[in-house]
């Protein structure tokens, strides 16, 4: 496989990077750091200490809380100087994502206005758009939301039916629709609406006050978690939107809306480890003083693998959410030097990334669900209980996995994605996965003698994306255009993609620590006990899928090689989780 600093989306797959090209949490500096403190003592200050009252949908003030956030100057951090923000890289608006995520459903509220609510205009708006809109919204002056969902357009958002048609006088366009589940559209001040043109086939996204005649806002929806949030209806009855107020080109609604979803589904990514790392906190808290049978129930094997799996989980999103984060910043540079306009420049970047964007949002949700789940487990009956915020965390870590697209979607989009930006010419998937099956017959595990440690991750690794490659020949050739339609054949590629992706960046992680002088005894068990569950997973979804579609004579060659390719040194993973354990014990939080 070639070598080279920054990789293309999806050319993971087929390249190899070194660990001193990426970019890992220990290299935040100082400013960044002061960033990420502002943020937890505002958490601490203003949004802790009420979160009770925003749990009851008190919409007067979660704004007020906004508000304060903007006047903080913590709203404008992605935001260029010119138009009132801080033009901080995409790493320190990932950092912030993160620390917020901890925030419960103000988060939710700060991540909506903050991204989908304003960088539409910010990337799509023309400067007039920009100096009368953008500059508000990264203050706090004025608060945005994003309407996309429709009733019978969720998934599939081109088919909604919200309409504009343009008027006679050409000043106007004449909205009507019907949104929903519109983050904070309960005291929003600006929408950003998509609708069709007239009888066109594909959206167009409009900016929309909400004080404007024949806007109607619902009431709050009562949802399963996140209930600070206001989530509503919102209905256009003949709404004159002014002609300027079109946001981009005519027709262009629908790359805005797919481009932003994809930005979403990446700072999402990061949103979740603020959750996680405040769960974790509250899982090692309480079995630190929970007794149970005369001792604490820290001191259980049982209670340690849960600890452990929790730290494993997270510190593995960490890893690969950071690395992407890097690669965006890379390309937002060249693109700048590029383009004419700065903010298409930075939407361009991102959405470039869409593989790894799905790959963060999946890997991300699910991580958090698994956290959590073991919060209250390890809280027993207290984690059940209104009493504590654990069942809170709970309850609002559900709606990740719906958010910004559903997993299913996503995990439909990693393959997909990747194949159709082999095919545009990106990087070599298909010559190398042929190439890879014409040897089938004859394939090893690449094992050599005298094989250090970080060497035999690397071979471990790169087999696991072999078999990857092997599936995407044999099922491409198999169901040809097709296999689009063969979602469980998808997924079980996805499935491999996602933790091989993970364990990659937690891999290279681990290594750049050690290039960095770190003792990186326990980070080696996190990387040990992943990579023994990746080859097992990678194992599972490969026979899943070979024997899914493959014929007798081509499965048992498949197999055959898919139990090369996962061919792992055995190791203690007992003994790695407990002393992964131990070190979150004694430092009783997260300090990874």
């Amino acid at each position: 496989m070639e070598k080279n600093n920054t990789l293309k989306s999806g050319e993971f797959l087929v390249k190899e990077i070194e660990a001193k090209d990426i970019f890992i949490p220990e290299e935040f500096n100082e400013e960044q750091r002061m960033i990420a403190k502002s943020c937890q003592d505002f958490l601490d200050a203003e949004v802790y200490p009420n979160i009770n009252d925003l749990e009851k949908g008190d919409r007067v003030l979660m704004k007020s809380i906004l508000k304060k956030a903007g006047e903080l100057g913590l709203m404008g951090i992605s935001i260029p100087e010119e138009f009132g923000g801080f033009g901080q890289s995409f790493v320190t608006q990932m950092l912030v994502a993160e620390t917020t995520g901890a925030g419960y459903s103000f988060s939710v509220a700060f991540m909506a206005h903050c991204g989908i609510g304003t960088l539409p205009i910010m990337y799509y708006g023309n400067e007039e758009q920009r100096q009368r809109y953008v500059t508000k919204l990264a203050t706090g002056e004025l608060i945005g939301a994003y309407c996309l969902t429709e009733p019978g357009a969720g998934s599939d958002a081109n088919s909604g039916k919200s309409n504009a048609v343009p008027s006679e006088d050409g000043k106007y366009y004449i909205l009507n629709g019907q949104k929903m589940w519109i983050t904070n559209a309960g005291f929003a001040d600006t929408f950003v609406v998509f609708a069709k043109i007239e009888k066109d086939r594909v959206l167009s996204a409009f900016i929309v006050e909400s004080n404007w005649p024949g806007v109607v806002v619902g009431p709050d929806e009562h949802k399963m978690g996140i209930k600070g949030s206001s989530t509503t209806q919102i209905f256009f009855n003949d709404v004159k939107v002014p002609a300027e107020n079109l946001l981009g080109k005519r027709g262009e609604g629908f790359r805005i809306a797919l481009n932003i979803l994809q930005m979403g589904r990446t700072k999402l990514g990061s949103n979740v480890l603020g959750s996680a790392k405040r769960a974790i906190n509250e899982s090692v808290k309480y079995a630190n003083e929970r007794k149970q049978f005369g001792v604490l129930i820290s001191t259980f094997g049982a209670i340690k693998y849960k600890l452990a799996q929790q730290v494993i989980r997270c510190f593995a999103a960490e890893s690969t959410v950071y690395r992407v984060s890097k690669d965006i910043d890379t390309m937002m540079e060249e693109l700048k030097s590029t383009m004419p306009d700065k903010g298409r420049a930075a939407i361009e970047a991102i959405s470039h990334y869409a593989v790894e964007a799905a790959l963060l949002k999946v890997f991300g949700s699910e991580m958090l669900d698994y956290v959590v789940d073991e919060n209250v487990q390890i809280h027993g009956g207290m984690g059940y209980s209104a009493e504590l915020n654990v069942e809170k965390g709970y309850r609002d870590s559900r709606i990740n996995r719906i958010f910004e697209g559903t997993n299913e979607i996503n995990r439909i989009l990693v393959v997909d994605t990747a194949m159709k930006r082999a095919m545009k010419g990106d990087f070599d998937l298909f010559g190398q996965a042929e190439k890879l099956y014409a040897a089938i017959e004859s394939l090893t595990d690449g094992k050599v003698a005298g094989e250090e440690y970080f060497g035999q991750k690397k071979r471990n690794i790169k087999n696991f994306k072999n078999v990857i490659l092997l599936l995407m020949h044999s099922a491409s050739k198999h169901f040809a255009k097709n296999l689009v339609h063969e979602q469980e054949i998808l997924n079980n590629i996805a499935e491999i993609m996602m933790e091989v992706h993970t364990t990659e960046s937690l891999a290279l992680r681990v290594e750049k620590l050690r290039l960095m002088g770190r003792d990186i005894s326990v980070y080696k068990d996190i990387l040990d006990v992943n990579l023994f569950d990746t080859a097992e997973l990678t194992r599972k979804m490969a026979y899943d899928a070979v024997y899914s579609y493959a014929p007798a004579d081509e499965s048992a060659k498949l197999i055959k090689a898919v139990d090369i390719l996962t061919k792992v040194e055995g190791i203690n993973v007992k003994d790695a989780r407990r002393r992964i354990a131990d070190k979150l014990i004694e430092d009783n939080a997260y300090k990874f």
